[in-house]
C-alpha cells in the first residue's frame, strides 16, 4: 500500500474519486484546524469539502450536499 494520500477522494462508490482501498485503511480529514466525522468527498488542491445538509435529500434519494471551502488536511488513521 502506498503511503500517499489522494488529493481527491470521495466514499459515494458511483464517483469517479471512489478508492476503496484507502477507505479501507481509514482516512481522516481536518478542515481548518478542525476533525471532521462528516466530510463526504475533499480535495486538497481545490481546498474544499462536502458535507451533509442535516436530513435534507435531493430528488434522487441521496443526501443534499453543501461545500465548504478552506485548509484540508487528510491523514491515514492506521
Amino acid at each position: 500500500m502506498a503511503n500517499t494520500i489522494p488529493d481527491r477522494l470521495s466514499i459515494d462508490p458511483e464517483s469517479p474519486f471512489y478508492d476503496a482501498s484507502a477507505l479501507d485503511r481509514g482516512v481522516g480529514i481536518r478542515f481548518n484546524g478542525k476533525e471532521r466525522n462528516d466530510v463526504c468527498e475533499y480535495s486538497v488542491s481545490e481546498g474544499w469539502v462536502l458535507v451533509g445538509a442535516g436530513k435534507t435529500l435531493d430528488r434522487n434519494g441521496k443526501p443534499l450536499m453543501v461545500k465548504l471551502k478552506g485548509v484540508v488536511e487528510p491523514y491515514f488513521r492506521s
